[in-house]
């Protein structure tokens, strides 16, 4: 194979009940007012940086997504929109009408772009056309990954099906005994050279993308408490790869690097949050719960800085790009942050909105969208 490119299900109604407790933060079940959002500080901005050109979509909070695939951005949106914009200018290569609203995508390698329907059914585009489809028996909310000539789909059970993407065929599922409950949240299906990454309950798993079986695991975090729901430590997308090292964030729990070529952890922080984390050569980056954001050293899980002045903001997932770490957040706002210390060089307003996917970049064009629809192009300088 060849190297690769980048509803909960419970047993009874007291454990659906238990689940909406654990996802009180994502405001899954809560009528709780949340905090207000930090003000912003007036700012100086220490380097330049401007929205280059914008599109729009569909819009909606679940669905959507930006996909990087060689020289363009991949756009689905939650209304069932996909379309291929050129990095530079944001003109279209091509788009396609699914017919449907989706609950996960795009994956794509470039060639094949996969996304699956809220009715659960995996859809493969080639050019912007339609080549086949394919029913799924759980409900998935993860993008598809598309590699080696193949589309590999993580259900919120955390089992993983694997399609031929020439035909659609199905190839084989890898279905493990699981915990009593799984989290209704991206979770993380990613490459390592002739490795599929699979987090299955707060394990990263080792899989052979060939015929679906279990190489090795490594434990990312250690549930505890007394019920199922404190004991919840699912590994949430997106998980961060440089090299051998994977880096990813066990649900409230912690954030917990490995080294996949021995395998083993490497180490581990305790720290909630709900939203994945980013890796450079230096240093890890996740926002908690509450959006403090932290830093730690890559090789060693010592921390490098906080920052508290983006509390309850509703960040995103970051982005480490040149000197910047960026996050959006809940305004339509997008900050970049000094990767070594952790303070404000840029701040760039979109349209107001949420915005709802972790930034992405091709080059120097770094793209957003928010709640709105809106595809926001930005380049710093």
């Amino acid at each position: 194979m060849s190297r690769f490119a980048p509803d909960v299900r419970s047993a009874t109604t007291v454990r659906l009940a238990g689940l909406c407790v654990a996802l009180l933060v994502l405001g899954a079940c809560s009528g709780t007012p949340k905090p207000k959002p930090t003000a912003l500080e007036p700012l100086t901005a220490s380097i330049a940086g401007r929205v280059v050109w914008t599109q729009r979509v569909e819009g909606g909070s679940q669905g959507g997504g930006i996909a990087v695939a060689s020289d363009r951005f991949i756009v689905a949106s939650p209304g069932g929109t996909v379309l291929a914009l050129e990095p530079e200018s944001g003109r279209e290569q091509w788009r396609a009408s699914i017919g449907q609203a989706l609950s996960a995508g795009p994956g794509s390698d470039g060639r094949w772009t996969a996304v699956v329907t809220r009715s659960g059914e995996l859809v493969v585009l080639e050019s912007g056309s339609v080549q086949w489809r394919a029913p799924l028996t759980q409900r998935v909310v993860t993008p598809p990954l598309v590699a080696g000539e193949r589309v590999f789909v993580l259900g919120v059970d955390r089992s993983v099906q694997a399609f031929d993407a020439l035909d659609g065929r199905r190839l084989w599922t890898l279905q493990r005994p699981g915990d009593p409950l799984t989290l209704a949240q991206v979770g993380v299906l990613a490459p390592w050279r002739d490795t599929l990454l699979v987090g299955q309950g707060p394990r990263l798993t080792g899989v052979d993308p060939l015929r679906g079986t279990v190489r090795w695991e490594i434990p990312m975090a250690s549930p505890r408490g007394t019920n199922e729901i404190e004991r919840l430590a699912d590994l949430v997308g997106p998980a961060a790869r440089l090299g051998n090292r994977v880096c990813a964030r066990a649900f409230q729990a912690t954030v917990s690097c490995a080294d996949v070529s021995r395998p083993a952890s490497s180490w581990s922080r305790t720290v909630g949050g709900v939203q994945g984390v980013e890796l450079d050569e230096s240093f890890v980056f996740a926002a908690d719960a509450s959006d403090r954001i932290s830093a730690w050293r890559a090789a060693s899980g010592e921390l490098a800085w906080t920052n508290e002045k983006l509390l309850y903001r509703g960040l995103t997932a970051p982005l480490s790009v040149g000197p910047a770490v960026v996050f959006g957040d809940v305004e339509g706002q997008v900050h970049f942050l000094s990767r070594d210390n952790g303070s404000t060089l840029l701040r760039v307003p979109t349209d107001g909105s949420p915005v709802v996917t972790r930034p992405v970049a091709i080059g120097t064009t770094l793209l957003v969208m928010t709640r709105s629809g809106g595809l926001h192009a930005l380049r710093p300088n």
